[in-house]
C-alpha cells in the first residue's frame, strides 16, 4: 500500500458516521453540547462542567452511559469457561452480587476492565464502550461453543449518582423489596414507569449511586421522569471525568492499556484471592510473579502546587531524572487544586514523595498522594 492509499483509508475511517445514543434527541433538547466519544455522539456538558460536577457531589446527576457494552453469557460449564478468561473467583459470586474484573491478554496486559454480575443461570458483563467490539471478539474466540454470548444492544444504561440519588430513585423504582435493600455492588430487578429494569448500586463517581439497565425504547421516558425530580439534573462526560479523577478511578485507554498490568496499576483486588495462587487465566505467570516480586513502576496520585493542571502525557521528574508519565489529570473542583494520576518508578511511589511535573515547559512541584483524592461515599448498609 502506498502513502496515497493509506491516506485515503485514514480519511475514510475518519468519515465513518458516529452512532446515536437512544437519548440523542433528548440530550439535544436539554441543551447538551455533543462530542465524539467511543464511536458515539455524547453529551460533554449541559450548563458547565464545574457546575455539573458540584451538583453531583451535593445532589444527584443522571449520566447516559448507553455506549457501554452490556453482555449476557449463559450455557453449560459457564463458570469454568469464564474463569479461564477472567481472573475472577465465581464460586464466591452469589446471585444478586456484582464484582470488578479484568480482561487480560496472554502477557498480562489489560485489554479492558469490566463488571461481572451473577444473574439466574447467566453472567451479565458491562464493558467499556471504546473496547466493546474487541471484547466481544476476544470473548467469543476464548469461550467454548457451548457458551452463548448475547450483546444486549437493545438495552440502554443510565447512571444516577450522588448523595440524593437514592431518595430520587426510590420514588419510582418498585420491586419485591425496597431500593434501600441494595447495598454497594448488589443489584435487583425493579420496574420504573411500568418498564422492567435492572438496578445495580454502583457507579463511577465515588458517590453513592445506581446503574440502571433498561429498554432503549423506555430511555427517554425514564430519563425525563428522573430529571423531573428536584434533586436530579443531566450530567455530561466532562463532569463524569473530573468526578472519577477525584475518586481515583482508572479510565481505560488512559490509565489502563495492554501496556499496563493490573498489579502496577494497583488493581490486585481485581485478581481474586484463589486465582492469585492457582492461576489458570491469561497472563497468570506474569501477574503472580509481580504479586510476589513487585513491579518496576506503580500508578500513583499526585497533588500539584499552584492551579495549573497537568494533562495526560506530562512527564514526571525526581530531580533531573524522568521517572514517570501522567495518565490522567485536571483541576479538582472539590479540592480547588490540580490533581493527576501517573505511573512512576516504584522507588518514588511512596505517599509524601516530592516530585515535579513538566507542564507547558515549566517544572511544577508535586507530591505523591494516596487515592482516592476525595473519599468514596458508597452505601454499604446502615
Amino acid at each position: 500500500m502506498n502513502d496515497d492509499d493509506q491516506q485515503a483509508d485514514d480519511t475514510a475511517l475518519e468519515a465513518l458516521p458516529l452512532d446515536a445514543l437512544p437519548l440523542d434527541a433528548w440530550h439535544r433538547a436539554q441543551g447538551a453540547r455533543m462530542v465524539a466519544f467511543a464511536g458515539y455522539e455524547m453529551p460533554i456538558q449541559y450548563e458547565g462542567i464545574v457546575a455539573e460536577h458540584n451538583w453531583t457531589r451535593t445532589s444527584a446527576g443522571l449520566f447516559d452511559v448507553s455506549h457501554m457494552g452490556q453482555l449476557l453469557l449463559s450455557g453449560p460449564g459457564l463458570d469454568a469457561a469464564v474463569e479461564a478468561v477472567l481472573p475472577i473467583d465465581l464460586s464466591t459470586l452469589k446471585l444478586g452480587q456484582q464484582r470488578y474484573s479484568l480482561l487480560l491478554d496472554a502477557s498480562g496486559g489489560v485489554l479492558d476492565d469490566l463488571m461481572v454480575s451473577r444473574w439466574p443461570d447467566a453472567l451479565y458483563l458491562v464493558v467499556n464502550g471504546a473496547t466493546k467490539w474487541d471484547d466481544i471478539g476476544t470473548l467469543r474466540e476464548a469461550l467454548s461453543d457451548d457458551i452463548t454470548l448475547n450483546h444486549l444492544d437493545e438495552q440502554a444504561l443510565l447512571a444516577l449518582q450522588g448523595p440524593k440519588a437514592a431518595d430520587a430513585l426510590a420514588r419510582h423504582a418498585q420491586g419485591e423489596y425496597q431500593l434501600s435493600a441494595l447495598t454497594f455492588m448488589r443489584f435487583g430487578r425493579f420496574t420504573i414507569a411500568g418498564h422492567d429494569v435492572t438496578i445495580a448500586r454502583a457507579g463511577y463517581t465515588g458517590e453513592d449511586g445506581f446503574e440502571i439497565s433498561l429498554p432503549a425504547a423506555a430511555a427517554e421516558t425514564i430519563a425525563a421522569l428522573l430529571c423531573g425530580e428536584p434533586e436530579v439534573k443531566p450530567i455530561g462526560l466532562g463532569a463524569r471525568d473530573s468526578l472519577r479523577l477525584e475518586a481515583g478511578l482508572p479510565l481505560y485507554g488512559h490509565d489502563l492499556s495492554p501496556e499496563t498490568s493490573p498489579i502496577e496499576a494497583g488493581l490486585i483486588f481485581g485478581i481474586n484471592k484463589r486465582r492469585r495462587t492457582e492461576g489458570g487465566f491469561p497472563g497468570a505467570d506474569r501477574i503472580i510473579r509481580e504479586i510476589n516480586e513487585g513491579t518496576a513502576r506503580r500508578w500513583v496520585g499526585l497533588k500539584l502546587d499552584g492551579r495549573l493542571p497537568a494533562r495526560e502525557g506530562a512527564l514526571v521528574f525526581a530531580g533531573g531524572d524522568q521517572i514517570g508519565t501522567v495518565t490522567s489529570g485536571g483541576f479538582s473542583p472539590t479540592l480547588g487544586a490540580p490533581i493527576a494520576m501517573a505511573y512512576v518508578a516504584s522507588q518514588h511511589a511512596a505517599p509524601g514523595t516530592a516530585l515535579e511535573v513538566e507542564v507547558r515547559g515549566r517544572r511544577l512541584a508535586a507530591t505523591v498522594s494516596p487515592m482516592p483524592f476525595v473519599p468514596h461515599r458508597y452505601f454499604r448498609g446502615s
